[in-house]
């Protein structure tokens, strides 16, 4: 019962909040507000702080003694999966923003301070979790195509991958399968992070805002997963420099994102430190 809270909120009789129907240019308007956040609240020097040491890491396991170079991409792309928690600062430092509060970067750890820190906590789990059945649904596969032994050359294995049928079949089924995570992924979390950042309603009350947030906009969060994948994709290249600008308007787009979807109490609508 004492985790009772973290799933129900503080209120267990919480409903999910109404939600909007948006069009494609709230989708453009929210991409543009989040790089306005971007613009007045510069972050590119915390994420290239970020970024380098995690994708080191990603390539030193890789090549290292575990032999996982098989792992090398799902490692990488999979960091779109918990994204939305890694971005949860950035969340409140666009919140602060709209209330025309003080900005500074010290205020992105007031998250820890969030009455509904322990219901981020349990999602911010639950994607790390969905993370893990990625990367062991890519080991799967590629034991199932080329065998228990990991590839010795990168460059071999990708010319493999690029010129054999089994490779296209590596690539296809991959892809099929990373889809069906990343849209699980925007499912429960497009809108959720940022609601309990405004809101204590619990953890399933978020996700489930979430959801009825996709089913009742399908054609623009299909857009906006699409948005995101492709600006992944081309910040990762050339060694993943460009996220250190994509990541941070993403998150700040997200916060705008859920504003435009959620319909807040008029009350909440107050700033408040």
């Amino acid at each position: 019962m004492a985790y009772f809270p973290t799933y129900v909120g503080q209120d267990a009789a919480a409903e999910v909040p109404l939600i909007r129907r948006i069009e494609v240019k709230d989708i453009r308007e929210a991409l543009e507000k989040g790089m306005n956040d971007f613009l007045a609240m510069p972050s590119h020097v915390a994420f290239l702080a970020l970024i380098h040491p995690l994708c080191g890491l990603v390539l030193a396991y890789a090549t290292s003694d575990q032999n996982a170079l098989q792992l090398l991409f799902p490692l990488a792309s999979g960091f779109a999966l918990v994204g939305p928690f890694v971005a949860v600062g950035l969340y409140e430092m666009s919140r602060r923003r709209e209330l025309g509060l003080e900005i500074s970067w010290k205020y992105a750890f007031n998250v820890l301070r969030s009455p509904s820190i322990s219901s981020i906590a349990a999602l911010g789990a639950l994607l790390l979790t969905i993370f893990a059945a990625w990367i062991s649904a890519s080991q799967w596969l590629y034991t199932a195509l080329y065998g228990p032994m990991p590839p010795v050359f990168l460059v071999e294995f990708l010319q493999q991958v690029a010129s054999t049928e089994r490779g296209w079949l590596l690539v296809g089924l991959g892809c099929s399968i990373g889809f069906c995570f990343a849209a699980v992924t925007l499912a429960i979390s497009v809108v959720s992070f940022p609601l309990l950042l405004d809101h204590d309603v619990g953890a399933l009350t978020a996700v489930a805002t979430s959801i009825k947030t996709v089913w009742k906009n399908p054609t623009p969060m299909a857009l906006w997963g699409l948005v995101v994948a492709a600006a992944l994709v081309i910040g990762s290249l050339p060694f993943f420099m460009g996220l250190t600008l994509v990541l941070p308007v993403l998150g700040h787009a997200t916060w705008h994102l859920y504003r435009k979807v959620v319909v807040r109490n008029p009350a909440q609508e107050q700033p408040a430190n």
